[in-house]
């Protein structure tokens, strides 16, 4: 899955609206206009041939805009602040979150998970809707932080059905 087939599936799964899809970027650091959410929402011809990784932040062709694993972690971080609300920071903690480095699947499961205020059973249940069922401790795994003895990538199978889930639990 490309990023903006991620993309475009959350919004399509949470219903969320142009404007506000512009505030949440304006709220992860990045200021974009609705035309460019409406190019990043287009879904491109060649979206399932090579996913190559984007050398700058956005790429652009005509129709659509493709973006870097960057981005889309601060439209994250922008959602969660969107559902959520800011969240004072404690002091010698740093304002803004830092980006990871882990794969774009894992991120999306955590980032998702804060922002909706899921428990992991949550996530098992919207996960069961979508027909996949795994364990507690697999769920675990995927939820830890890289590096962890227990840490284990998460694919694009769990990523795209989770999205499928959350439509529908939030779309019925």
């Amino acid at each position: 899955m490309t990023n903006n087939d991620i993309l475009i599936r959350l919004r399509y799964a949470l219903d969320i609206k142009n404007t506000d899809m512009v505030e949440i970027f304006k709220l992860g650091g990045i200021e974009v206009t609705k035309e460019e959410v409406l190019k990043m929402l287009t879904k491109s011809t060649d979206s399932y041939d090579d996913e190559a990784e984007i050398d700058g932040d956005f790429a652009e062709d005509d129709e659509n805009i493709k973006f870097n694993n960057t981005i889309l972690e601060s439209f994250l971080n922008g959602f969660i602040i969107f559902e959520r609300g800011i969240q004072e920071p404690q002091p010698g903690q740093p304002t803004r979150p830092a980006l990871s480095n882990e794969p774009v699947n894992n991120m999306l499961l955590k980032k998702l998970k804060i922002a909706l205020a899921l428990t992991s059973d949550d996530v098992l249940d919207i996960l069961e809707d979508a027909g996949v069922m795994i364990t507690k401790g697999e769920l675990s795994a995927v939820l830890r932080k890289k590096g962890h003895k227990n840490y284990k990538e998460c694919g694009d199978k769990y990523a795209r059905n989770f999205l499928k889930g959350l439509a529908i639990k939030y779309r019925g």
